[in-house]
């Protein structure tokens, strides 16, 4: 049986873009350096990755598929922090970045990660965004990155 699978390792010539929400910074920001921290520890140079910052995790899909419709980057990585609170909000904002962002990746069939904490504490997410449990960003940079492999394995 062949394997066909993509490497943790990157040429040095792909232009990665990061969007990240701005809400929950406190988190987002640490989910932000572990995914530049992977990058660059996998090959990947500093002047070809890109910050574009919105102002919460509903509106991530908005910029991804602006982004994606231009087609200047290799992949995209999405970061952001939703929180459960004592109102419904959570969960509409929740769902909507998850399947926004899902829907846009179908359609454009580009390399995209989810790095969206979707955590019922802030100590779950302090715990996703480099604690206990690892930096969700630095997971999703590197899921990214073989992903971008893959695509370029199978001729996506």
């Amino acid at each position: 049986m062949n394997i066909i699978e993509g490497k943790l390792q990157l040429i040095g010539d792909e232009r990665i873009a990061i969007i990240s929400s701005r809400f929950n910074h406190l988190i987002t920001d640490r989910l932000v350096e572990g995914a530049k921290d992977c990058f660059v520890r996998h090959g990947g140079r500093d002047d070809l990755l890109d910050l574009v910052l919105v102002p919460g995790a509903y509106e991530i899909p908005f910029a991804l598929q602006k982004i994606l419709s231009q087609g200047e980057y290799d992949g995209i990585c999405c970061l952001g922090a939703v929180i459960r609170g004592s109102t419904p909000h959570f969960d509409y904002v929740s769902a909507e970045a998850t399947k926004g962002i899902a829907n846009v990746t179908l359609k454009y069939g580009a390399p995209v990660t989810f790095g969206v904490l979707t955590t019922d504490s802030i100590e779950q997410a302090i715990e996703r965004a480099g604690t206990k449990v690892g930096n969700k960003g630095f997971e999703a940079m590197a899921s990214l990155i073989e992903l971008i492999n893959l695509y370029r394995k199978i001729g996506a």
